[in-house]
């Protein structure tokens, strides 16, 4: 596992915070869209279906950091659209830095090696880097060829430079299990610090609505990506609790707890999760206090949470999950051995 020594002890005292003062629903990383622009057009993806007068726009950096304040999660993840074309995505980075959080910025790395002089080195901070598998298959993903190259490229730039990297990979119904392996084993000789993993989810508005996975396929195709992993004949480092990856494989049977990665964006706080658009509040309080969280989740019988195995929803559980005492062992070895 990719956590550093430092967010995982943060973290887990955070958890542990939570526990002691009886909260049920607190966030654990919060989902900043401070925009919904992007210079790709992904078919899995519905962000830039948004009107021209919304793409338009973006949150302030003041904005970005009374959501981090209010939310008070350890982890701001900062996917969009496309954060490098923020104007102000540097401030923001710095300012949510300085309070101490763990940012992940997510980009398709475009323009990331162009960009790099804006950011400063930080234990806090790491480039998540969208990469769905090798290039033929990154490609088709994003619908323009060449940008496997360019983002390789710029993880090359930024590990040299000195920050820490991470890749955010998707996977969908046509993956071909030798070829996510293929593209882990390269992934790893690039040096990164972390692969985070996750089955795609049928947002409303992504062009391709054929490629997603039900969820006895998501843990058919995860037994068999994860099969050498589990057998220690690949070292893979995942950004990842082990336990996610126990569940994305069926091994574990747990509940969505989509509070735990709230997402505020330019609409405010998205009920009731990253996933699913059914309506905004304005304040993480009324977010928490409004949504009826029993009808979310695998249990709920939701037929729009069905097949939902999305990491955005299940971390956080596998998180809680690995500060019972007969996780906690298995979960500290994976942050120290990497694995």
């Amino acid at each position: 596992m990719s956590m550093s020594v430092k967010q995982a002890a943060v973290v887990g005292t955070y958890l542990i915070k939570q526990k002691i003062k009886g909260n049920k629903r607190f966030a654990l990383t919060l989902m900043l869209e401070p925009l919904f622009r992007c210079n790709l057009a992904c078919g899995g993806c519905g962000k830039i279906q948004h009107p021209v007068e919304v793409l338009r726009r973006h949150l302030t950096p003041e904005e970005c950091f009374a959501a981090a304040d209010e939310c008070g999660a350890p982890v701001v993840a900062i996917p969009g659209g496309e954060p490098l074309l923020h104007p102000q995505i540097d401030e923001i980075v710095r300012g949510l830095v300085a309070r101490k959080k763990f940012v992940y910025l997510c980009t398709n790395a475009i323009r990331l090696k162009e960009s790099l002089h804006k950011f400063k080195p930080s234990d806090y901070f790491s480039f998540s880097v969208h990469l769905d598998g090798i290039r033929e298959v990154h490609d088709k993903a994003v619908a323009r060829a060449g940008v496997f190259d360019v983002a390789v490229e710029g993880i090359k730039a930024a590990k040299a430079a000195g920050f820490r990297v991470t890749t955010n990979t998707t996977i969908f119904n046509d993956a071909k299990p030798a070829e996510v392996q293929e593209f882990f084993d390269f992934a790893t000789t690039l040096g990164v610090d972390g692969m985070m993993i996750s089955p795609g989810y049928p947002y409303d508005k992504a062009p391709d609505q054929e490629h997603f996975l039900h969820r006895e396929q998501t843990k058919a195709v995860f037994k068999e990506i994860f099969a050498p992993y589990r057998a220690g004949t690949k070292k893979w480092n995942f950004n990842a609790s082990p336990l996610f990856l126990d569940f994305l494989m069926g091994e574990k049977d747990y509940d969505c707890t989509p509070w735990g990665m709230p997402s505020y964006s330019l609409f405010g706080w998205q009920k009731p999760c990253y996933l699913l658009g059914e309506g905004y509040t304005k304040t993480y309080k009324e977010l928490i206090e409004t949504t009826d969280w029993s009808k979310y989740g695998q249990a709920s019988g939701n037929p729009k949470c069905t097949d939902c195995m999305v990491h955005c929803g299940y971390e956080p559980t596998a998180a809680e999950d690995a500060m019972r005492p007969g996780n906690i062992i298995r979960s500290a070895g994976a942050v120290f051995s990497g694995n």
